[in-house]
């Protein structure tokens, strides 16, 4: 028995296909989804989405962040921004992270809602960097 699943980006439907098995990077660690998992909503960190069929990764992608709505039959992930790893670029992800860096370097900490959102953009863009070189 397989997982629908399906990747959403803001722009369009990335993916939708019945997948083995799909690991998603949510916010408090990593998430593995197979048929009758418990219902739930996460919101996800940056990191890859896994999509196995059998016991290998027949797919890789990167999101910067978002949510996966998970029931006992279907995943669907609704990702801020979303690549394939294979077409990651590492020198431009590489200055997203200096990027990322500096505005974290510059970002109030008495402004909760900056410096979370600051910080959230460094992890991404630091998770982007790992992810290029997996």
């Amino acid at each position: 028995m397989p997982v629908a699943l399906e990747i959403v980006s803001p722009e369009r439907l990335l993916l939708s296909r019945d997948v083995d098995m799909v690991v998603v990077p949510g916010t408090d660690g990593d998430l593995g989804i197979l048929p009758g998992h418990a219902m739930l909503v996460t919101s996800l960190r940056g990191g890859l989405v896994d999509i196995y069929e059998g016991n290998r990764v027949t797919d890789r992608f990167f999101v910067t962040g978002g949510f996966a709505e998970v029931t006992e039959s279907r995943c669907s992930v609704l990702a801020d921004e979303i690549i394939r790893q294979a077409d990651i670029d590492v020198s431009e992800a590489q200055a997203k992270l200096l990027e990322a860096k500096a505005a974290f370097d510059a970002a109030d900490v008495h402004d909760a809602d900056a410096y979370r959102e600051a910080s959230d953009k460094l992890i991404s863009a630091q998770a982007m960097v790992d992810s290029a070189t997996v």
